[in-house]
C-alpha cells in the first residue's frame, strides 16, 4: 500500500495532549505493527505505549524522560522504549515524529530483555550495501536475538537501485525522508518522494530505484530475528 500526503487523515490517541497522529499501519490493514508519524504543537506529549516503542525526530526537538535520564532528540535522533518501559515524550515547540509499536515476541530460553537505546543517525557509521557504495545502510537498533525488530535509514545515490526484486517474509513499514524514485510493489510501478509512506506485507514483491538529481533516503522496519510461528 502507499499513501501520499493528500490522503493523509489526522487523529487524535488516548493519553497523548497535543498531538495528532497519521496513523499509516495498524492491524486493521493486516500489519503486525502500527507505525505512525506524530505530529506535535507547543507543549505536546505521547502517552503511554501499549507496546514497544521506537521514536525517530523528522523535525524540530523531542524531549525523551527514561531510565532516570533526561534526553534531547533533534531531528535524526531515535529512542527504543522497551514493552513496559515507563518514559515520558515532550516538545516544547511544533515537531514531528515517526512513531513504530510493536508488542514485543518473547523468546524461551533465556534470552536477554532488550535494553533501552537512544541515538543520533548521524553519529552511525553507514555500511554499503551488498558491496554498493552508492547504497548505504545505517542500523538504527542493536541487531541481536533479544530485539525483535529492526529499523535502518538507507541512502541512494542518484541512479543508485536495489540489486534484485526482493520477496521475503519480513513486513515492511516505510517513510520517504528524502529524494524520490521508482518503487516496484508487486506488479505495480509507483512514483514515490519525501513524505510518502508505503507497508508492504510479508512476499510482496518489491524494487527501489532512485531518479532526480539528489539523493533518495528512506527510514525502514522489519520484523526480525523471529520464527514465522513464534506466536
Amino acid at each position: 500500500m502507499l499513501q501520499t500526503p493528500d490522503t493523509f487523515v489526522r487523529t487524535p490517541l488516548p493519553g497523548a495532549t497535543n498531538v495528532e497522529f497519521v496513523i499509516h499501519a495498524a492491524p486493521q490493514l493486516g500489519a503486525r505493527f502500527t507505525q505512525m508519524t506524530a505530529e506535535f504543537a507547543a507543549d505536546g506529549a505521547l502517552g503511554p505505549a501499549p507496546a514497544q516503542r521506537f521514536i525517530y525526530v523528522l523535525e524540530g526537538c523531542l524531549e525523551l524522560t527514561a531510565g532516570g535520564s533526561e534526553y534531547t532528540l533533534a531531528s535524526g535522533g531515535f529512542a527504543y522504549l522497551p514493552q513496559g518501559a515507563p518514559h515520558t515524550v515532550r516538545s516544547a515547540s511544533r515537531s514531528r515524529a515517526a512513531l513504530i509499536e510493536k508488542p514485543y515476541q518473547e523468546l524461551a530460553g533465556g534470552v536477554a530483555v532488550p535494553e533501552m537505546v537512544v541515538g543520533d543517525e548521524a553519529a552511525i557509521s553507514a555500511a554499503p550495501l551488498m558491496g554498493d557504495e552508492g547504497l548505504r545502510v545505517r542500523s538504527l537498533m542493536p541487531d541481536g536475538p533479544d530485539y525483535d525488530f529492526a529499523v535502518n535509514t538507507m541512502t541512494y545515490d542518484p541512479g543508485a537501485s536495489l540489486s534484485m526484486v526482493e520477496i521475503h517474509v519480513m513486513e515492511h513499514g516505510l517513510l520517504m525522508l528524502e529524494g524520490g524514485g521508482i518503487y516496484r510493489l508487486g506488479d505495480a510501478w509507483y512514483a514515490v518522494e519525501a513524505g510518502d509512506f508505503i507497508w508492504m506485507a510479508a512476499y510482496c514483491p518489491q524494487w527501489f530505484g532512485a531518479l532526480g538529481k539528489q539523493p533518495a533516503k528512506y527510514l525502514i522496519y522489519k520484523d526480525w530475528h523471529r520464527h514465522p510461528l513464534t506466536p
